[in-house]
């Protein structure tokens, strides 16, 4: 990983899971790595679960963006309010992140491109073309494509475009 510190860092609370995690994503992501691991050592906060040599914290980088991942305990949970976007290509690079990141997640949660994955993390998994056709001047086409990605779980590329040309 690079020496020089990003200077806004993203920081995901687990409870016990933040190694697993890092690697599960890593895996997903190409350009992707694993960066420091710290360790809890005799001197910490007394959390439920966690003991000397646990993981405490481990940096990973995702397509350059660096992360931290934090063994915290129970207390915090993910929600929807903070969600990662993919940008997409095409369908096929969609269906892959979507079956990776959905894999073992939430699939009540899955809606308009959005899924949470198996660490409760929420996720859009979108084409990068959706944000232009969304703001067409023609508001008859962004309504379109708004009334059909509304009906969808995963997002459908060619499906858009049918009803964006329409």
């Amino acid at each position: 990983m690079n020496d020089k510190i990003q200077k806004i860092t993203t920081n995901l609370w687990f409870n016990t899971e933040a190694e697993e995690a890092a690697r599960y994503y890593t895996s997903i992501f190409r350009n992707s790595k694993i960066g420091t691991i710290t360790r809890y050592g005799k001197e910490r906060h007394k959390i439920d679960g966690l003991t000397e040599g646990d993981v405490m914290t481990i940096r990973f980088q995702l397509e350059g963006q660096e992360f931290v991942a934090l063994n915290g305990g129970p207390q915090f949970k993910f929600t929807e309010a903070i969600s990662f976007i993919v940008n997409c290509e095409t369908q096929e690079e969609l269906d892959y992140f979507w079956q990776k990141l959905s894999e073992g997640g939430d699939e009540k949660a899955q809606v308009c491109g959005w899924l949470k994955d198996r660490y409760g993390v929420s996720w859009q998994i979108v084409p990068i073309a959706l944000n232009d056709m969304l703001t067409d001047p023609n508001p008859e086409k962004s309504e379109r494509v708004m009334q059909a990605l509304l009906q969808m779980k995963k997002i459908n590329i060619n499906v858009l475009k049918d009803v964006y040309e329409e």
